[in-house]
């Protein structure tokens, strides 16, 4: 199937593609700027995971990780006290006509995907157990008890 330029264009969202570069853009210079340039020690060492940027580029999203050691509070505070200067080095850097608001926010996924991992594990071992119990029943029981007559037949289920 092939598409000509204009329809495949008009396919995309609005600053579909625009958008994703610019984010991925804002993101590898924001990384850049936390470690070369940024002096808060409330900062640290802060882990930029990815961007979400507005469909107008005016606001930008910025996911982080800390390390479990960190103070999350003031690791937020020495982010939003630098949000300008981030803004001021992004102005150097990118080639925009405006430089995006910059927000700062603790991505949690990672403790969500442990959490929904550890309770997917517990409702497996709950399964086998279930599973196992009915299976040493199913064996304390006789063969007739079971449903198998003569010549080892289910009499409660029809042939197949």
């Amino acid at each position: 199937m092939e598409y000509s330029c204009s329809t495949h264009l008009k396919s995309v969202p609005f600053g579909g593609k625009r958008k994703n570069r610019v984010a991925d853009q804002v993101k590898m210079e924001v990384a850049d700027i936390l470690l070369k340039k940024a002096k808060d020690p409330r900062i640290g060492s802060v882990t930029v995971l990815s961007v979400d940027m507005s469909p107008d580029l005016s606001h930008a999203k910025v996911f982080i990780s800390l390390p479990q050691s960190a103070n999350e509070k003031a690791a937020l505070t020495g982010l939003k006290k630098a949000a300008g200067f981030i803004r001021s080095e992004l102005s150097r850097r990118l080639p925009l006509k405006r430089v995006p608001d910059i927000s700062f926010v603790v991505d949690q996924s990672e403790e969500q995907v442990s959490r929904l991992l550890a309770l997917l594990e517990q409702v497996g071992e709950e399964q086998m157990q279930k599973h196992c119990e009915e299976d040493r029943e199913d064996r304390a029981l006789p063969v007739r008890a079971r449903g198998v007559g003569a010549m080892g037949a289910q009499r409660d289920r029809p042939p197949h």
